[in-house]
């Protein structure tokens, strides 16, 4: 810094303020002692200014599993939101979500100085009242039921899902058959019960419910145990949702002729399924804006605020679905 200051012909405390991106600096000031740091090959030393300062300019990320489309989309979403704000994220991937590893995943991020951290989870773990999250630490949670705990954000997993089943029996299927997501997963849970509750309400008869673990080939095993009398099929996500498709082609049933599938994600090959999948669109962009914009607010203010901020959802109709008709 000294070498820096006097190659700019300023004082140290100058340098300072201008490396640390305070006011005050003339603009001229401020680019010749930019000018001389280039010049140098010099670069704030960011741990040192994280220990006088208190703040380390870090998000950390825990999540259980990567490989799901949304969780992907969610982590790369945050990474940019948080790169805008200027700050770096912190991965740390849970294998088994336990107690335990959640804790080890928390004195991880301390050990790696984090200001704050978003959890991301698919399975009923911070619902528990058994399972907490540890006291003082700045966290937003996403996709999980334990809004009167912590600060959620999440899409509406169960709008976007009265908006897919009406679409279908507006159609004229008498009912809706439902391949879901694994049963420990939250949004799974929070789709099949918006899915038997548009049946209930408009008197429809209830399916016994097909399952899968969000995989094209789980989704591949569940439509060929789908009956004949299927004409219409809610499938918890959109890769299951293709191997759905590859089960009816094999069986000789036609899609949207004889089969209407609604898929639920919209991931960006949903417009080149054969046919081009009807799905619902989720938001996961502005769902990881959200994170980091209310971890960044208890950032600074230091105060959360529990609740559950749903991002909303809407259905996108495409070739996979198509009117009842009546088999003569």
């Amino acid at each position: 810094m000294a070498d820096v200051a006097k190659l700019a012909g300023v004082s140290s405390q100058t340098v300072s303020r201008v490396a640390n991106g305070q006011s005050g600096v003339v603009e001229s000031t401020r680019e010749q002692v930019l000018a001389a740091m280039r010049e140098l090959g010099y670069r704030p030393n960011s741990a040192a200014r994280s220990l006088r300062y208190g703040r380390f300019n870090t998000l950390g990320v825990i999540l259980f599993g990567l490989s799901s489309t949304g969780n992907s989309r969610t982590v790369e979403a945050i990474a940019t939101q948080a790169a805008a704000a200027g700050y770096a994220i912190t991965l740390i991937p849970v294998g088994v979500p336990t107690q335990d590893n959640v804790l080890g995943a928390f004195t991880r991020m301390g050990e790696l100085a984090v200001d704050g951290v978003i959890v991301i989870i698919e399975v009923h773990l911070l619902d528990a009242a058994t399972v907490a999250l540890p006291p003082g630490v700045h966290a937003v949670v996403v996709d999980s039921d334990a809004g009167e705990r912590y600060q959620v954000v999440d899409t509406d997993q169960a709008d976007g899902t009265r908006q897919a089943v009406r679409h279908l029996l507006e159609l004229g299927h008498p009912t809706v058959w439902h391949i879901a997501g694994p049963a420990e997963s939250y949004s799974a849970e929070r789709r099949a019960q918006a899915w038997r509750a548009v049946l209930e309400e408009t008197g429809r008869p209830v399916p016994p419910i097909g399952r899968g673990d969000w995989s094209a080939e789980s989704g591949y095993r569940a439509g060929l145990s789908l009956p004949d009398e299927c004409t219409a099929v809610f499938v918890a996500n959109d890769q299951m949702a293709l191997g759905v498709l590859r089960a009816l082609h094999e069986r000789g049933r036609r899609v949207p002729e004889e089969v209407s599938v609604v898929g639920f994600d919209d991931i960006a090959d949903a417009s080149s399924y054969l046919p081009p999948l009807t799905t619902v669109h989720q938001d996961f962009a502005e769902v990881g804006r959200r994170c980091v914009h209310a971890l960044l607010e208890q950032i600074g203010s230091g105060v959360a605020a529990p609740g559950t901020d749903l991002v909303p959802t809407h259905l996108v109709v495409r070739g996979s679905t198509a009117a009842h008709r009546s088999v003569s």
